[in-house]
């Protein structure tokens, strides 16, 4: 199962632009009018990994599938739709579903494309938008205060685990009435498990995406300063890129795309630092598989078990899980061969419980 990034933000930000940039396509409609994406656009990405190239090299691999997000592109959100306005159910209901919020955020100013709020202000957008995630979850934390309202006795309940939640939520209610996400709330992690399984937006992790003119690149506009300053304070990821520039260069052979950016002085394409970006914001890793026919990279979030990750791979290694053996990409590398690293007994015997670290290459010994 891939993890999921929504691409967030209000009508005419660049959101189905960006969105063919990523998965290097044009199959996402766009054009200068709100709601222009109504059913939601499904593609993967993938996120450039030199590891993966290099395993390649050393197993003789045929083919490479590096890592691979799944992105979904949804009907732009406006004023209101914790209330239904616009798409908003629609909208609101897509974005539970997905594990990160890629937010897109328009700072550009094009007298063409009509802003649905008038003047072009990226600080006030993201916040036109975090209030409604905000709403739609004060609203989902309030039915479940009343829930536990209502089958608690006089005197409270003597359930410790209901009295957790009741004054966890309590806590979670008074942070989202000063109008903070769920995300900014300290507490422990199984507190904050707890409050994602229960499909709260906001505690979601965000990356903001300032779209502007090429003529901006790559260090942004006084447009964007105050919403990099915003991001720095939370300690989340916001990117600067030009969408419609990103677009074009998918159309370019990789040479043209090269020279493209080398004269406009830019290093490298602005999607490959949000992707990068997004992958760190979502804590992922990355372990690898490989053999003669294909390599392949799997992202994991910490903490996963061998038992888990062959889960990943497919669940008759899973259900049959034996043990795996496991070699890190360095030490691979070093060794240059895997019969190499045979012999100098690189290769280890791990069992279900061996916590997966970033950079592994495991081979799953199984039996169904």
């Amino acid at each position: 199962m891939k993890l999921t990034a929504g691409m967030i933000g209000l009508p005419n930000a660049g959101k189905s632009t960006l969105f063919n940039a990523l998965v290097q396509t044009h199959k996402a409609a766009t054009a200068p009018y709100p709601f222009c994406t109504i059913q939601p656009n499904v593609g993967t990405i993938f996120v450039p990994d030199q590891r993966i190239i290099r395993l390649a090299q050393i197993i003789g691999s045929e083919t490479v599938h590096p890592p691979a997000l799944e992105v979904v592109d949804l009907a732009g959100l406006v004023q209101g739709a914790s209330r239904g306005e616009g798409l908003g159910n629609q909208f609101l209901g897509r974005i539970r579903e997905v594990d990160a919020l890629l937010h897109v955020v328009r700072a550009f100013p094009n007298p063409d494309v009509p802003h649905p709020m008038g003047e072009v202000d990226p600080l006030r957008d993201v916040q036109v938008v975090e209030t409604e995630l905000v709403l739609a979850d004060l609203e989902l934390v309030d039915r479940r205060l009343e829930r536990l309202r209502k089958g608690t006795p006089p005197g409270g309940s003597k359930d410790p685990r209901l009295r957790w939640e009741y004054e966890l939520l309590g806590r979670v209610r008074a942070h989202l009435n000063r109008g903070l996400p769920a995300r900014q709330l300290e507490g422990s992690d199984e507190q904050k498990d707890f409050l994602l399984g229960i499909g709260l937006l906001t505690m979601k992790p965000q990356v903001y995406c300032c779209n502007v003119e090429e003529k901006d690149l790559p260090a942004g506009s006084p447009l964007t300063k105050p919403l990099e300053a915003f991001a720095r304070g939370r300690g989340e990821g916001c990117v600067i890129l030009c969408a419609k520039l990103e677009e074009e260069l998918v159309m370019l052979e990789a040479r043209e795309a090269r020279e493209y950016l080398e004269a406009l002085g830019l290093e490298a394409r602005g999607i490959h630092q949000l992707l990068q970006e997004l992958y760190r914001t979502l804590g992922l890793k990355t372990f690898y598989t490989a053999n003669e026919k294909e390599a392949r990279a799997w992202p994991f979030l910490p903490g996963t078990t061998a038992w888990q990750a062959a889960g990943r791979i497919h669940s008759d290694f899973q259900r049959g899980f034996i043990a795996c053996e496991c070699i890190s990409w360095k030490e691979l590398d070093s060794c240059g061969s895997l019969s190499r690293a045979r012999e100098l007994g690189k290769i280890r015997l791990e069992g279900r419980d061996y916590l997966v670290a970033d950079g592994d290459i495991l081979y799953i010994r199984f039996h169904v």
